[in-house]
């Protein structure tokens, strides 16, 4: 999928440093700042998300020591 965006001049310079600096694409280093920060988004949300359970009562918690032993971590 082609994507167009506008950058700040002071993101494009910064980007375009840093392509010549390694010699990359700038698509590579977009495509790594995407992924990237759509794993973080990804994670906040899903956060989030439980957290609003965690406030209803509708999400259960756990007790550390309870985990712990479920794991197996308690010798």
């Amino acid at each position: 999928m082609a994507v167009s965006i506008r950058l700040d001049p002071e993101i494009e310079q910064r980007l375009d440093q840093l392509v010549a600096q390694t010699g990359r694409a700038k698509s590579y280093y977009l495509r790594e700042l995407i992924e990237g920060g759509l794993d973080d988004l990804e994670d906040f949300y899903l956060a989030d998300a439980t957290m609003e359970r965690v406030r209803r009562g509708s999400e259960r918690l756990l007790d550390a020591t309870q985990v712990r032993k479920d794991l197996g971590l308690d010798h």
